[in-house]
């Protein structure tokens, strides 16, 4: 059972990204902010809930809720200030675009970059703790996969219509035979590595 809140006196926004570990792509992030009634028998952190009940939760959390907002922070960014900051600014910008204010952040994870003068708490793994953090984590994983997809028209030999840019086998096997994408984080030194890795094989 997912807690309402940290903090009843307070207005909360619950804060998470998706996508942060990915070869290729944006890292996205959602801010919630819940009723205090709000329940739905599917939600959990986006990880532990599978594609189809993503895509049922979602408009229901957006419907139900009482603000969200998505935000992005695309590989060129990344690439620029490291998928960290990359976050964290995700974070701040899905923030910014919130209808109400809120007075209080719960962030999934153990580091934030604090924002403005709202008070904040970091939680390991609290997007299986807290609803409007795993609310969070749908939207924020909802949105990027969704983006993928049209990426994935663009250069559908990666797979991202699957892997979403992870780092999975057939990815790091299309980047060996193909190279890099105008899409993928150069930053992460990737290309050479995995082509080696494949050659070697």
């Amino acid at each position: 059972m997912l807690k309402p809140f940290f903090l009843k006196s307070k207005i909360e926004a619950g804060v998470d990204e998706a996508g942060r570990g990915c070869y290729a792509g944006p890292v996205f992030a959602a801010a919630v902010i819940l009723p205090p009634q709000f329940f739905h028998p599917l939600l959990n952190d986006s990880k532990q809930v599978s594609e189809k009940n993503r895509n049922i939760l979602r408009p229901f959390i957006e419907e139900k809720c009482l603000a969200y907002a998505v935000a992005m922070v695309d590989n060129t960014e990344i690439d620029k200030i490291n998928i960290l900051q990359a976050s964290f600014k995700a974070m701040h910008l899905a923030i910014d675009k919130l209808t109400i204010r809120p007075n209080h952040l719960l962030i999934d994870g153990n580091r934030f970059r604090a924002y403005e003068h709202i008070s904040h708490h970091c939680i390991i793994k609290g997007d299986g703790i807290y609803a409007s953090i795993a609310a969070a984590s749908i939207l924020a994983k909802t949105y990027r996969d969704e983006y993928m997809q049209k990426l994935h028209r663009e250069f559908d030999y990666y797979g991202w219509d699957e892997n979403k840019g992870y780092g999975t086998a057939f990815h790091r096997k299309a980047i060996a035979e193909k190279g890099l994408s105008k899409y993928h984080r150069k930053s992460f030194r990737i290309s050479s590595q995995q082509a080696l890795l494949f050659e070697q094989k």
